[in-house]
């Protein structure tokens, strides 16, 4: 795949879409101007043409998190509306940084702030999209996930298609691990054929971290650069006893969210290590939060990708942390652990990216989803399409 700047050269047979993507670690809205173009039946070309992300304000943020766990019909109604102005926001910005001009962008591709997530039954995003259109005049898509779960599917992980399309190795199986608020590996063949690709929601990405490290220390929205975390000694006994929730042990196609992963976890996570260690400080319970993460992925690898992967590749917010992905090489050795940063771009980029991949395929009449990775009855066209 090409990275190139927007003077690189005009593309006749491209689309420019703006992916938007706000996840569950609530910290804010990644925009990615992408510029696509068919390469051939099993893969595409994505030139990352510009990239910003915002950050949510304090009030925000509770907002986004205060609706994960209750809130009147007037919140979510006037939540919806807010967040679609953020996203619109987020977007102007990043056209503006990409020194794209409108006219030139195809669709914008909003994935919304997910609330709630049930599989088997359905899924739920705000960020309304008829808001974004009306903003920044440009046709958007939105509802990815809805489709999916419809047709009997996870309605996730829905990266698993740009893993395919965009990010396979020429050469091998790889291992593409997300660490956004929750985790999710896919399962890639070399050349990026659809049909053996499989993908899952491990459990916590940085998620549970964040909400730990918020928990104990209020003035830090994470654990900046993992030095909490690294300096304490984790409770690996109350690891053990939280990776017995029946979750782990489920056979893939499988996902989860914060319904699972909640402020109620974490709770319970740091209530447990100061019941199991006298004197267990702040450090310690981080750095039990991280061990979790970290053997949840192990333990996923182990029991359910059977497939001769030869490298994992991180990426998300999670992979900015060092302590994590130290745990992480520990926990799946002797599997290579790299960076996708170093491979491709900057690794908070590429949910957004996915996004926008599955808005230019929404275009193009094209199915999103991957039914070995979602469970879906079949391939189905992703998103409702709002004109401008």
């Amino acid at each position: 795949m090409t990275f190139r700047s927007p003077q690189s050269g005009v593309h006749p047979q491209s689309a420019v879409v703006v992916g938007l993507m706000s996840g569950t670690s609530l910290d804010g809205i990644a925009a990615a101007v992408v510029r696509f173009s068919d390469r051939d039946d099993k893969s595409v070309n994505a030139e990352l043409v510009g990239f910003t992300s915002r950050a949510y304000t304090r009030e925000e943020h509770e907002r986004l998190a205060r609706a994960l766990v209750e809130g009147t019909p007037a919140d979510y109604c006037r939540l919806g509306f807010d967040l679609g102005e953020w996203l619109a926001n987020a977007a102007v910005q990043a056209i503006a940084e990409a020194g794209v001009s409108r006219a030139e962008i195809s669709a914008i591709a909003s994935h919304g702030q997910s609330i709630w997530h049930e599989p088997g039954h359905s899924t739920w995003q705000l960020g309304e999209a008829a808001v974004i259109a009306e903003r920044v005049g440009i046709p958007v898509v939105s509802d990815f996930r809805v489709r999916d779960v419809a047709a009997g599917g996870q309605g996730a992980p829905l990266v698993s298609i740009a893993d395919a399309l965009i990010f396979s190795s020429p050469t091998s199986w790889r291992g593409l691990q997300n660490l956004g608020g929750i985790g999710n590996v896919t399962v890639v063949p070399p050349g990026g054929d659809r049909t053996g690709v499989r993908a899952f929601d491990t459990g916590p990405g940085a998620g549970v971290i964040d909400k730990v490290t918020r928990a104990l220390r209020p003035d830090l929205p994470y654990d900046v650069d993992g030095k909490l975390a690294l300096a304490g000694k984790s409770v690996s006994s109350v690891v053990t006893q939280l990776l017995e929730d029946p979750y782990f042990a489920a056979e893939p196609p499988k996902s989860t969210g914060p319904e699972l992963f909640s402020p109620r976890y974490t709770d319970d996570l740091i209530r447990q290590c100061r019941a199991e260690r006298a004197g267990c400080t702040d450090e310690d319970i981080i750095a039990t939060a991280v061990e979790l993460t970290a053997r949840s992925i192990a333990d996923s690898y182990r029991r359910f990708i059977a497939e001769p992967i030869e490298e994992t590749i991180v990426s998300g917010g999670g992979a900015k942390n060092p302590a994590l992905v130290k745990a992480i090489a520990a926990a799946v050795a002797p599997l290579p652990v790299r960076l996708f940063d170093d491979e491709f771009f900057d690794g908070e980029a590429k949910e957004a990216v996915a996004f926008a991949l599955l808005g230019y395929l929404h275009l193009k009449g094209r199915p999103g989803n991957v039914p070995s990775a979602t469970g879906a009855r079949g391939e189905r066209i992703l998103g409702k399409l709002t004109p401008p």
